[in-house]
């Protein structure tokens, strides 16, 4: 990918993109399993029941959107 920096500096995104792709070859399914479950318990410790009815209802309305394309 080019750099598109004009200072010589990779930009957020290269530097996401390169950390991600360095992340999947060192790691296996299980390391993304476990790292999902804390976060996933992480999350139910900091958020409530209605916290959980607005996501599920933004994400029932963006696959409806989906749905019409």
């Amino acid at each position: 990918m080019a750099n598109d920096n004009k200072n010589g500096k990779m930009t957020v995104e290269e530097a996401g993109r390169k950390g991600g792709e360095a992340t999947a070859k060192n790691h296996d399914k299980e390391f993304y399993q476990e790292i999902g479950k804390k976060g996933g318990e992480a999350t139910s410790e900091n958020h409530d029941h209605e916290f959980y009815e607005e996501i599920g209802r933004k994400g029932g309305e963006a696959r409806n959107n989906n749905d019409n394309d």
